[in-house]
């Protein structure tokens, strides 16, 4: 009678980078972004703020990074 209809979408990583990647560029905001990709803004939004938190993680950690903007591509060295 209660059933949750509500469906758990799981986004790759290159897909969570291609997106900050083009809200980087400062071509899209976050809600054009949401609009074209179907995703809502505050997703987007903890997107950037998980990335940034892992890089932040990153440098403590002796990691390499590739700065592309606000976020990063993270590897050891």
């Amino acid at each position: 009678m209660y059933k949750n209809d509500r469906v758990t979408r799981r986004y790759s990583k290159p897909f969570k980078l291609k997106i900050l990647f083009e809200l980087s560029t400062g071509k899209y905001t976050k809600n054009q972004l949401g609009k074209l990709y179907g995703i809502a803004p505050t997703t987007i939004n903890e997107w950037k703020i998980i990335t940034i938190s892992q890089q932040r993680n990153c440098a403590k950690t002796k990691k390499s990074s590739i700065n592309t903007g606000f976020f990063s591509i993270n590897y050891l060295t």
